[in-house]
């Protein structure tokens, strides 16, 4: 009999484990290899590239401090490749303790650049400014007893001309009884007032001296916030002060002595110290934008300046005549508000007006018949609502010439021939 059995079990056949081969282990460490050189091949070709660029930049750029620049080529090593690697940055060039070498940071060059910028205006501006020391008699009653005293007061200015005028405030040198001039170099004049305008605070004076640096005028209408000041003066005759800013604000407005308003002044944060007064506001291409003139202390320290656009139309007027001159009609009024039905009814362009409270004798208002309680509200068919606004149509183009002035006269809106003259050497109204 056969016997029955159980069959034998047959081996399953597995995949053999996997070993890693020898030649892939060889290839990623050939890999591997390749690109430690070829990282190390990189950094080399930078270094060579950033060092002949600074060695032809030093060649061209003028050598004023002989410095000599050393530059280390350092091997990197495959091991050390990766930690050298984190150092690599601009400032790859070796610094040793003593600072031989050393390359500035961007904080330092543009630190550098601005003092550069500064330097080389005060070396071009400063011999043109002056010290100017004026003195005054001003007379008074001490129990009924006349007195004369002296006043002594001081300020700066620039010359503009080479045969010797110099710009300044008018608070300088206004009701002066002697101007004396000390220069950057130390020699000293006897100044002519030559001509004075309160309205925009500029006075010209002159000296006769040979050999004098002026002062290069620019343009204030190219000027832009947050653009570069300088203001320099020459205060109580010593060594020219100089104070660096930024142009704060543009286009201000600022009431001078005799209360007309300055248009389009300069506002800087560059300090004005005292005796500054007069002295130029520059850029950094060392041109004349300003004229200081006046600081507000308890506005924490906001200067003003004159721009110099405006001392080009003031300075041929007193050249020519010795002041400026200005229409005048010859009013005393306040700004007051219209009421509304009275705007709407007359059809007014604006809701205020000149409150007329006096009139002047003579002069041209009384002439055209202009009352006590009216309202100016016009002048030429151009709307007039401040005293401010009459001043700007009262230019010396208006003086002899026949112009209307439109009033409201109670519930009336009247229109009245009008000729202004030039405004008289002392006045109260305008």
């Amino acid at each position: 009999m056969r016997k029955v059995g159980r069959k034998p079990l047959r081996k399953k056949h597995t995949a053999p484990p996997i070993r890693t081969s020898g030649f892939v282990l060889k290839a990623t460490l050939r890999f591997l290899r390749l690109s430690h050189v070829l990282v190390f091949l990189s950094v080399f070709v930078f270094c060579q590239t950033r060092r002949n660029k600074v060695e032809k930049t030093v060649l061209l750029a003028p050598v004023q401090n002989e410095q000599k620049l050393s530059f280390h080529c350092v091997s990197i090593g495959a091991a050390d490749l990766i930690g050298n690697l984190r150092q690599v940055s601009n400032d790859y060039f070796a610094h040793d303790s003593s600072g031989v070498g050393q390359t500035p940071s961007s904080d330092e060059q543009l630190l550098d650049a601005y003092s550069q910028a500064v330097i080389s205006v005060v070396q071009k501006v400063s011999p043109a400014v002056v010290n100017i020391d004026v003195q005054r008699q001003v007379t008074g009653r001490n129990r009924n007893y006349p007195y004369t005293q002296e006043l002594q007061g001081n300020g700066s200015g620039f010359i503009f001309t080479p045969d010797g005028y110099i710009l300044t405030n008018s608070h300088v040198v206004s009701g002066a009884s002697k101007i004396e001039v000390t220069l950057s170099d130390g020699r000293n004049y006897g100044a002519q007032l030559i001509g004075d305008d309160p309205h925009t605070d500029l006075a010209v004076i002159r000296i006769n001296a040979p050999n004098l640096t002026t002062a290069r005028l620019g343009n204030s209408e190219s000027l832009r916030v947050g653009q570069l000041a300088i203001a320099i003066g020459n205060p109580y005759g010593f060594q020219a002060t100089v104070t660096s800013g930024v142009i704060s604000a543009i286009g201000r407005s600022f009431r001078s002595r005799s209360g007309r308003l300055i248009d389009n002044m300069i506002q800087t944060d560059a300090a004005l110290n005292p005796g500054n007064s007069g002295g130029p506001l520059v850029t950094t291409h060392g041109e004349v934008i300003g004229i200081n003139t006046a600081v507000i202390l308890s506005a924490q320290g906001l200067c003003f300046a004159v721009p110099i656009n405006t001392a080009k139309i003031v300075i041929p007027a007193l050249l020519r005549d010795g002041r400026v001159r200005r229409g005048y009609i010859g009013i005393g009024g306040q700004n007051v508000e219209l009421p509304r039905r009275l705007v709407l009814f007359h059809k007014l362009s604006k809701d205020r007006g000149i409150l007329v409270i006096s009139t002047e004798p003579n002069s041209p208002a009384q002439k055209a018949g202009v009352q006590e309680g009216d309202v100016l509200v016009g002048f030429n068919s151009q709307p007039v609502g401040s005293v401010d606004e009459l001043h700007k149509f009262l230019t010396h183009e208006q003086v002899g010439t026949r112009a209307y002035i439109t009033i409201v006269r109670r519930n009336q809106k009247l229109v009245l021939d009008i000729i202004p003259e030039e405004v008289p050497g002392s006045y109260s109204s305008f």
